[in-house]
């Protein structure tokens, strides 16, 4: 590969289903800028999805669709790597060298594994190990900087960890990346007022149609203070909004006219400035506020949905920059994986 003075960033993303506003807002807006200025591998984490997708034919259809919105985002195959785990067979091999040098006990500390063990699941050995799988994925391309929001700072130290004890048992090979937090990007609220989730099925999908929107948006919980306490963890500036609002509640800020989770979404999509008089000129009337939510989201998705159906028309275009990311990956990925094989012992020819 060609070498340049940019830095290496790297980032995962599981094909797990449609992305959503939150998605977009958390990670997905920050990698098209980013990839002005660094050297961005950009990957579709394919056997970390294993864990929760065990059906062929959706894992393909996830994969497809998530290079599709790769590419509908603004991420350019010019200036990233975008490519599937898959492709590249050393991150498997090179997470199997990390498992015979890391204990069983380092890896019950993973909040991923702590979590499900609270909620009594039944705990493949994937899930387990899915902190050195990750490892590998970051080491593998001498990556500088790893993208993630404060909740995922601890893969990034297991994986600092990890390149720390292969470089004091067998000799310096791996860089020690840092985690690069997202700054001014909080927890994005879903339309019951809980972290916008997949899983919980409150989501509004980033390529949504405007129906969809729209009943969406409407379904949003308006009640303040049941969900205020998790909420304001969420808020975006929302401190400076309730110094302008009078009787505020003292969990948010917000009186209990103006719905709090609706404004929460709104201001991915309008400044405060914006924010402040609306919501203060519409007092109590949530349908209205609703509505202009509505407007500003549609406003938003179309011209990204409009360019996903152009992408989605030429599916074999978007697999040859799949084909082509995987073997520009697989380049990197191989030459470090000789360094491996010759630090460890077993490169004999």
């Amino acid at each position: 590969m060609v070498q340049t003075n940019k830095m290496t960033l790297l980032s995962g993303i599981q094909p797990s289903g449609r992305p959503h506003i939150g998605n977009y807002f958390g990670a997905m807006k920050q990698f098209v800028e980013l990839q002005k200025d660094h050297d961005c591998f950009f990957m579709i984490v394919d056997y970390h999805a294993l864990n929760t997708i065990q059906d062929a034919k959706v894992m393909k259809q996830n994969i497809i669709d998530l290079a599709i919105d790769y590419l509908a985002i603004g991420l350019d195959p010019k200036k990233s790597v975008i490519f599937k785990q898959s492709d590249v067979s050393e991150h498997t091999e090179l997470a199997w060298i990390f498992e015979t040098i890391t204990t069983m006990p380092y890896l019950q500390r993973a909040h991923a594994y702590k979590d499900a063990e609270a909620k009594n699941k039944e705990i493949s050995v994937g899930l387990f190990n899915y902190p050195m799988l990750m490892a590998a994925d970051i080491l593998l391309y001498d990556t500088d900087v790893v993208p993630v929001g404060q909740d995922q700072k601890q893969h990034v130290e297991i994986t600092r960890d990890t390149a720390e004890k292969f470089n004091r048992i067998f000799g310096e090979t791996f860089k020690l990346p840092e985690a690069k937090i997202i700054s001014n990007v909080a927890v994005v609220p879903g339309i019951d007022g809980r972290k916008m989730s997949k899983s919980y099925g409150n989501t509004i999908p980033l390529f949504a149609e405007n129906a969809e929107i729209e009943k969406l948006v409407m379904s949003i919980v308006t009640d303040s203070e049941k969900y205020g306490e998790d909420a304001s963890k969420t808020v975006l500036g929302g401190a400076l909004f309730a110094t302008k609002v009078k009787g505020q509640s003292p969990i948010l800020g917000l009186t209990s006219y103006h719905p709090a989770n609706v404004y929460l979404i709104h201001q991915l999509f309008r400044s405060e400035a914006e924010l402040a008089p609306l919501y203060q000129s519409k007092a109590g009337k949530y349908k209205e506020l609703k509505d202009a939510l509505i407007a500003d989201i549609k406003r938003f998705i179309a011209p990204l949905r409009e360019k996903r159906k152009a992408i989605v028309s030429d599916t074999a275009a978007v697999l040859k920059v799949l084909k082509k990311g995987g073997e520009r990956a697989k380049e990197k990925a191989s030459a470090k994986m000789d360094e491996v094989r010759e630090k460890i012992g077993v490169k004999l020819y």
